[in-house]
């Protein structure tokens, strides 16, 4: 295979991937015959190994005829050490200082062990601690792009496709708790496309489409909790797989555009939703 994704393949099998590259795996999955192919391999391997076909199960008899054998074995050293212990008699004092010197190298062998060990530990920890952890706003941000990501699957960018706003925005009445706002801006170069419910920051949201010549923008709107009554412009929240992602606020609505148009064209539609 020549796909660039196909060098996921194994990550995604392995569930080894974010989210973010996993939806874009399955959509190339369903894309890619080669790819769909292999993956299909990757999964009879799996149920052939999982099926336990291919593992023997060693006869009752095996366990009683190993303890018996250990036994007999058991029993010739013992005999042995007995032998050698009436042979060595006179070498028992130089062995006894051998010994001694073997155990004090041996206890400073493991006292070495032991400090590394904990200098080890202590590096990894410190490592962990220091380890920036993403803010609650990023990893919106990151789910924002997985929606984005997942519309773009066939059958999954609208629920309603009408470039009317007054066709999009009555069809959320009754399937939200709030009304959001719905504007066309085809005169502004971003025609409407449609809408669709969506669900993020743990609740159900409306996902308004635009289009920006080739391009598709997705625009996530829900009631601003308490600390977030003020307006604020747009502004960059990052660039995640290549999409750009922006914030703001109006009163009594958190938004959220994503696309992967540049970031001057989306800041620009940005700033055209916030002044309706």
């Amino acid at each position: 295979m020549s796909c660039r994704q196909s060098e996921l393949l194994d990550a995604y099998f392995d569930h080894e991937l974010d989210l973010v590259h996993s939806l874009e795996i399955e959509r190339h999955l369903e894309e890619c015959r080669d790819c769909h192919a292999a993956f299909e391999r990757r999964q009879s391997v799996r149920r052939v190994v999982e099926g336990g076909s291919l593992y023997f199960k060693a006869p009752a008899s095996l366990e009683s005829r190993l303890r018996a054998r250990l036994s007999e074995l058991g029993g010739v050293r013992r005999t042995q050490q007995s032998a050698g212990r009436l042979s060595l008699g006179a070498e028992s004092s130089s062995a006894t200082a051998r010994a001694s010197l073997g155990s004090v190298w041996a206890r400073w062998v493991v006292s070495l062990a032991a400090a590394t060990a904990v200098a080890f530990a202590a590096y990894f920890v410190m490592r962990v601690e220091t380890r920036p952890y993403p803010s609650p706003e990023q990893l919106l941000a990151e789910d924002v792009v997985a929606s984005h990501i997942r519309s773009l699957m066939p059958n999954h960018l609208t629920d309603v496709a009408s470039t009317d706003q007054h066709t999009v925005k009555p069809w959320f009445d009754g399937r939200l708790d709030f009304s959001p706002p719905v504007v066309d801006l085809a005169s502004d170069g971003f025609p409407l496309v449609g809408g669709r419910l969506d669900y993020l920051a743990g609740r159900p949201v409306a996902a308004l489409v635009y289009g920006r010549r080739k391009h598709l923008i997705n625009v996530f709107v829900w009631p601003s909790t308490e600390s977030a009554r003020e307006s604020s412009g747009p502004r960059s929240v990052a660039t995640i797989q290549g999409y750009n992602v922006l914030h703001w606020t109006k009163p009594g609505l958190t938004w959220w555009a994503v696309s992967d148009v540049n970031s001057k064209n989306l800041d620009e539609f940005a700033r055209l939703l916030q002044e309706h």
